[in-house]
């Protein structure tokens, strides 16, 4: 009689185990969709979602290109000799003048964001190169300074600063 009372209560738990399992992973499949569909999709970040992008790993006077909005954002880290140049300009000489300090914020000098695209036709311009050592676009010759400014060619505008905000020294969010 022993026997058979242990062995029946070996059987009862181990179906009362696999109900168990059973239901705690039809929840889970059940609950799966649920908390999928609180993600935003991929066309919703496509069209414009906010981007956080580290700025740690990025060395001084290197730029960095990431996508927002299928836009390029060109992200440079700046020394201190670009710094010095770019608001060492004579802004009344611009053909779009802007001072260096509206283009970057305040106690992040070093920290240029531009969208990378030039004014002229929609090209995307080269880091690091030109006259004056910011950006050149390939397709008409325009040229830009460390600051992002237009100084040379047919653009007629600087290149555009987008919304962005530092979350913390060295992460920013852009959009």
């Amino acid at each position: 009689m022993t026997t058979s009372s242990s062995a029946g209560q070996s059987r009862r738990d181990f179906l009362f185990v696999a109900t168990g399992a059973v239901a705690a992973v039809g929840a889970a499949a059940a609950a799966w969709p649920l908390v999928a569909q609180l993600n935003p999709d991929a066309s919703t970040v496509a069209a414009g979602a906010p981007i956080e992008v580290d700025l740690s790993p990025i060395a001084e006077g290197q730029d960095i290109k990431v996508f927002w909005r299928g836009k390029p954002i060109f992200i440079s880290h700046r020394t201190k000799k670009q710094i010095e140049e770019a608001r060492n300009v004579n802004v009344a000489s611009l053909p779009d003048p802007q001072p260096d300090s509206a283009r970057v914020k305040e106690g992040h000098d070093q920290w240029l964001v531009v969208i990378g695209i030039c004014t002229h036709l929609g090209c995307v311009p080269i880091a690091h190169e030109g006259a004056y050592d910011g950006f050149f676009c390939p397709c008409h010759g325009s040229v830009y300074d460390t600051s992002g400014r237009i100084r040379q060619g047919p653009a007629p505008s600087n290149l555009p600063v987008p919304p962005y905000a530092f979350i913390s020294d060295s992460k920013i969010k852009i959009g």
